[in-house]
């Protein structure tokens, strides 16, 4: 696979003018009456096309002989899209505060804005600390079992601030959900914040008011809450926070205090989602548990799974994802958080990392799922900060020594579904007849269609898309994501 390792800094001002200008969009070789239909939109390596208005590709010859067909049936519906977005974590906020006012409204427009961004729809946040906070913290004094001393204080100076402005940009509404990664040192019986314990049986009923008073807190700044997962990765002991729940503690959690007290507190409307860690074995170990069980399931909105199975040398765990859909079609599943491990500074501009992104993203949805969230939204030069040295990859990245925005290629793949499926839409059916391709379809509600291609291969490949009694032939570059919106 080819790659591009310069560490190119790509200014928002391009997807402006290249994606949404009218003038683009009147020109070029506009003139057959597919082009009058259909709108392609391309982002591609060794090329400055991204999320590019490129209708050029489209074939004004009859005679082109294309060697793959996607056959788009609007008819046949399946799962109802939530949204896209990502993280916005103590990190992100505290790059974000060292940014100047310019490249904080151009990083805001850029993730937010459904014209000249690409309409981030979606979000999560910690409750307190995560492995991406400068430091561990709560809420409440250590041993303050009443959570008397409960305040988010230390949330307003860098977190509230930016999701404010987040909410605000992408016009006054963002679907939030919310994470903890652990409970306070004291509920734990390895008295630490980090490297996993379990939770105290006494503390439970503790631990469930707490999530319920930091919803409320957030709600008193204006921030409205959306749901919640019970624990981050609850399967993993790390030197960051965490804490482990197995199955059935999970389940007796949430059956007993958690379900129970948000209703209690008048927040029974709040949408609850188990697991929130790695697929494979999602059916077995924690779907066919909860979901089984009338009294807990009532609880539970759906699941959520990361990409993270693959840390080994493994490949990704789609299936799982559509044997809980099939099992449980009446639950929801919604992508939780995936990003690139081990950063590197001198991939930004790694290709191979965007195609992760599209890889994962159109199968996630082609099995089943209603929402997909990223991990942070921004990082700074250096992949952190983070408090235990565990740096990653962000899709836009702020060097905060020299004020400037790093847009890197999953940025703009991203970009090819956030912008294009809006929340409400429907994926319809779509058939693809070659495997060297990646396809998915959504139909919005205002009646327009946004299908996704993605080729990973080295060649360009020629397709054709038939939708009714409309077809259309089109070239997609080596290695290329491609939007048609028609």
């Amino acid at each position: 696979m080819k790659s591009t390792h310069k560490n190119l800094i790509i200014p928002i001002l391009i997807l402006q003018l290249s994606c949404f200008s009218s003038a683009i969009a009147q020109s070029g070789v506009g003139k057959s009456k597919s082009n009058s239909k259909i709108n392609v939109y391309t982002t591609a390596e060794n090329t400055n096309l991204r999320l590019s208005l490129s209708n050029d590709l489209i074939s004004t010859s009859q005679q082109t002989n294309s060697t793959v067909s996607i056959i788009v049936d609007p008819a046949k519906t399946y799962q109802t899209f939530l949204g896209i977005g990502g993280a916005i974590t103590d990190a992100s906020a505290e790059v974000f505060a060292k940014l100047s006012p310019k490249n904080q409204q151009k990083f805001l427009t850029a993730y937010y804005d459904k014209k000249k961004g690409i309409g981030y729809s979606l979000a999560r946040t910690n409750i307190h600390s995560c492995d991406f906070s400068s430091e561990s913290y709560t809420y409440v004094q250590e041993g303050d079992k009443e959570l008397k001393t409960f305040n988010i204080d230390h949330d307003r100076k860098y977190r509230i601030p930016l999701i404010k402005k987040a909410i605000e940009t992408a016009g006054g509404k963002l679907t939030l959900f919310v994470s903890p990664w652990s409970p306070p040192a004291f509920m734990k019986d390895n008295n630490d914040i980090l490297h996993g314990g379990v939770l105290l049986p006494e503390f439970a009923q503790s631990w469930a008011n707490y999530y319920a008073k930091f919803i409320k807190a957030y709600e008193k700044e204006g921030i409205p809450i959306w749901g919640l997962t019970i624990q981050n990765e609850p399967m993993a002991t790390q030197r960051w926070e965490s804490c482990i729940y197995t199955p059935e503690a999970e389940r007796d959690f949430l059956k007993n205090f958690l379900g129970p007290t948000l209703e209690k507190e008048n927040l029974g409307a709040k949408k609850i989602i188990i697991w929130d860690h790695n697929r494979g074995d999602m059916l077995v170990t924690r779907a066919n548990l909860v979901f089984s069980d009338p009294e807990v399931s009532k609880y539970a909105w759906g699941i959520g799974f990361h990409w993270y199975e693959t840390w080994n040398g493994g490949t990704p765990k789609f299936e799982s994802v559509a044997e809980v859909h099939k099992a449980f079609p009446d639950k929801n599943l919604i992508f939780t958080e995936g990003c690139i491990e081990k950063f590197d500074a001198t991939k930004f501009q790694f290709w191979g990392n965007a195609e992760r992104y599209g890889l994962n993203m159109i199968n996630d949805f082609n099995n089943g799922t209603v929402a997909w969230t990223d991990w942070n939204i921004l990082l700074d030069q250096n992949g952190g900060p983070n408090h235990v040295g565990n740096f990653c990859f962000a899709p836009i990245h702020g060097d905060t020594e020299k004020d400037e925005l790093i847009f890197t290629p999953m940025y703009y793949y991203i970009g090819h579904l956030s912008k294009f499926i809006r929340p409400n839409a429907k994926r319809i059916e779509a058939t693809l007849s070659d495997k060297n391709l990646l396809s998915t379809s959504f139909k919005n509600t205002d009646g327009k269609i946004a299908t996704i291609i993605m080729n990973s291969s080295d060649k360009e490949v020629v397709y054709s898309i038939t939708s009714g009694t409309a077809k259309t032939t089109i070239r997609i570059p080596a290695h290329a994501m491609q939007t048609l919106e028609y």
